[in-house]
This record gives C-alpha cells, sequence and structure tokens, in this order.
C-alpha cells in the first residue's frame, strides 16, 4: 500500500504544486511562494515538524524531537540561491548541527554557516569542496571570537561545542561536509535488489571508531593520554566522544582551558596545538537517476536505528511526514530497550527524557529528476530552520 503511494507522489511533484498534504502550506505558481498555510511547520509537544516541503530538486520532510532541557539540536534547509550573486549557482542547503554542553555553538552554526557559504560562493562565483571548507572554518572563527569575548563574564561557553554535517546539492553534484558524528544516507535503487540500498555517504569523527583513535594517535605521536577508555567509552581526553566540531574551544586553545572554567574541562597538563578539528571531512558524489533520497540526521537517529532500516521506513511509506515516522520509530527502539512503551515514553518530560534518548533531528530529502531537470525550477525559494517552533515549556508529547 506505501509502495503504490509513492509510485502515485512521483508521478504529481512539480515544484509548482498547489497543496502540500500534512502542513497546509500552498503555493502560488512557478515562485514557489508559499500562500497560507504553516510554512514555518508545526509543533506537538517535544516534537517538531514539518510534513512535506519542496526543494529545487524535489520533496522534503523534517522533524526534531527534543530530549534535553534545552534543545541542542538545530538544522535548517535553503533551496534557492547559494550565493548572493544573481547569476550564481542555485541548488538546495542542508544543515544538521548536533550540539553538545550546550545550544550556543549549534544556534550560532544555523545562524551563520549557510550565510558563510553564500559569501564565498560569491566570491568564487562557485559551490565547491574549498568553498564548503572555507564556510566551516569561518563560522568556527567567529564562534571562537564569541568565547573570548564572553569568557570573562560566561566562561563555560568555551566548553559548548557543536557536530556539523552539511549537504549542498548543486549542478547535479551532492557534497557532503562533516565534523562530528551525524550521518548521511543515501537510498538507491538497484535492478538486483528488492526495495531501495542503504549508501552511507558521510565520514564520521568519534573516537568508538578505531581508524579515528589512530588519526588521534598520529596527530599527536606524544600524548599517551590522546584517547582514553572510560567507562567502556572511549574519550578524546577522556572528555569528548567527538574528534571535530565548531566551538569546544577548551580543547582547542589553551588559553580558554583554565580557571574559571570548570576544574571537570582543565587538562592537567597544557597543550600546543589544538586537540579537536573543525576542519570537515569532504565528500563528492555525482547524482544519478538510481539516487532517490537523502537522510541527513544527528546521531540520536542511528544510535537506534541502522543505516539500511533508516531506508527501508523512507522506502515503503507514504513522503508526507516521513521524517516524523523515522523520529517515532527511533523512539520505539529506545523504549523497547528500556523494557516500557512508547506512550510511557511520551510521558515523559524535557531534560528526563534525555536518559532515554538524545535530542534527534532528521532531514530527509527526495531526488526527483523530472524536477532537476526543469529549468524553471531555478525559481522556487525555499528558507525553513528546524525545530525553531518547540516551546520554552513545551506540553509533553
Amino acid at each position: 500500500m506505501c509502495k503504490n503511494l509513492v509510485v502515485f507522489e512521483k508521478m504529481i511533484k512539480p515544484c509548482w504544486k498547489t497543496s502540500v498534504e500534512g502542513d497546509g502550506s500552498r503555493w502560488g505558481g512557478r515562485d514557489g511562494s508559499r500562500q497560507g498555510g504553516d510554512p514555518n511547520g508545526r509543533v506537538d509537544g517535544l516534537m517538531w515538524y514539518k510534513d512535506l516541503g519542496y526543494h529545487l530538486n524535489g520533496e522534503f520532510s523534517m522533524s526534531v524531537i527534543q530530549a534535553n532541557g534545552l534543545l541542542e539540536d538545530h538544522s535548517r534547509l535553503e533551496s534557492g540561491p547559494l550565493s548572493s550573486l544573481s547569476s550564481g549557482p542555485h541548488g538546495t542547503f542542508i544543515g544538521v548541527y548536533d550540539g553538545h554542553g550546550g545550544p550556543e555553538t549549534s544556534r550560532f552554526v544555523n545562524e551563520n554557516l549557510f550565510l558563510n557559504l553564500k559569501k564565498f560562493a560569491s566570491e568564487h562565483q562557485e559551490i565547491s569542496a574549498n568553498v564548503i571548507k572555507k564556510a566551516f572554518l569561518e563560522t568556527e572563527e567567529q564562534f571562537l571570537t564569541i568565547v573570548k569575548q564572553q569568557w570573562v563574564d560566561k566562561p563555560q561557553i568555551a566548553s559548548v561545542g557543536s557536530c556539523c554535517l552539511v549537504g549542498v546539492i548543486c549542478n547535479g553534484l551532492l557534497y557532503v561536509a562533516n565534523a562530528g558524528d551525524s550521518r548521511v544516507v543515501l537510498g538507491r535503487a538497484e535492478k538486483s535488489v528488492r526495495g531501495a540500498t542503504a549508501i552511507q555517504l558521510s565520514t564520521e569523527h568519534n573516537a568508538s571508531i578505531e581508524s579515528v583513535r589512530d588519526e588521534l594517535r598520529s596527530l599527536h605521536p606524544h600524548d599517551s593520554q590522546i584517547v582514553v577508555l572510560k567507562h567502556k567509552v572511549w574519550r578524546v581526553k577522556g572528555l569528548i566522544q567527538v574528534s571535530r566540531s565548531i566551538g569546544d574551544a577548551y580543547l582547542k586553545k589553551a588559553e580558554f582551558n583554565r580557571e574559571p572554567l570548570l576544574a571537570k574541562f582543565r587538562l592537567s597538563e597544557p597543550f600546543s596545538k589544538p586537540i579537536l578539528s573543525p576542519e570537515p571531512s569532504i565528500f563528492i558524489h555525482k547524482l544519478n537517476p538510481k539516487d532517490q533520497f537523502l537522510i541527513f540526521a544527528s546521531d540520536g537517529l542511528w544510535e537506534h536505528l541502522s543505516n539500511q532500516e533508516a531506508v527501508d521506513i523512507v522506502n515503503n511509506c507514504p513522503r508526507s511526514g516521513i521524517a516524523k515516522r523515522l523520529v517515532k520509530a527511533a523512539l520505539r527502539v529506545a523504549a523497547k530497550k528500556r523494557e516500557m512503551r512508547y506512550t510511557d515514553l511520551k510521558k515523559i518530560d524535557r531534560g528526563v527524557r534525555r536518559h532515554f534518548h538524545d535530542d534527534i533531528t532528521v532531514v530527509v530529502v527526495f531526488l526527483d529528476q523530472a524536477v532537476m531537470n526543469r529549468n524553471s525550477s531555478r525559481s522556487c525559494s525555499v528558507s525553513i530552520k528546524g525545530g525553531g517552533g518547540v516551546p520554552t515549556n513545551p506540553v509533553k508529547s
């Protein structure tokens, strides 16, 4: 049944489609402008979601579930101009930012990384791996400047950071840039396989991965404690699992690894070079007709669902609300692990909820060849931030 609905949807999904099932948005003609409806998504207790929307290359669905006392996941989808030049590149930008230690870094990255990308894309008049890398590093420098400015009054901001996963679809290419342990998985149709095959496109930077530990040891050959197994979990300097991030100034500049920073973040030995890196791993993939969709998600999803399980859900169910469906699937697994019912898990409030699962962000981006090949689709423009509608004191969900 789900599969038949997906086939039907593929027949009726131009960028100028007049209505969107599930979110009430209306699109007025060729410019892709929204009229009425709820263009910024909806809130249901601790969950924010956008059931279905349109980007230059097809459709998308987004969802966020809050677990922390303050939401630390932030995300953004932009589709249309990727520079400030009228003749510049057009495409779709997806950003998933999984904060740790607080929401400050992920919120800052969500506000600034795309703007920095547009700035460098304008300077170079193109989208490239170099442009994306520059955007990451510029965002890092801007945030570290804020840390320095606030150091005296708010020293703990030096211990706040964010994983950053970015995807850019432009001119038939997909650029994936990742710093941290969020993940993007491609769903590809293969004639030899029924359904869709899951292909991971991002490189992760988590000390639980042996190659990451080897990389850290090679970069810090004289530090026997660069990675430490603590309570059966590998951590960089015994403190943090990810080896790359934006922020985390306390492990990048020694000037921030001292009082008045809390003692639990201060290292006993000084360091002369950064321990963590803001530089992303970048992968470029040429899109082809077999590529059906992309699942961008913070590690909270992948903690409970395998790549193939997530791809199977997207492949076998209707598009509208598919990101929310993935989040709920992960929550059901999280509840089962704790031998409880999903309905009981939903009654647990934010903050306490973090003991059962992490904040989870999911962005599903469908790749529709008919739309990608239509020149008029360049006029479609979209801008949406995930989770922005979650209230300060949400109702339990």
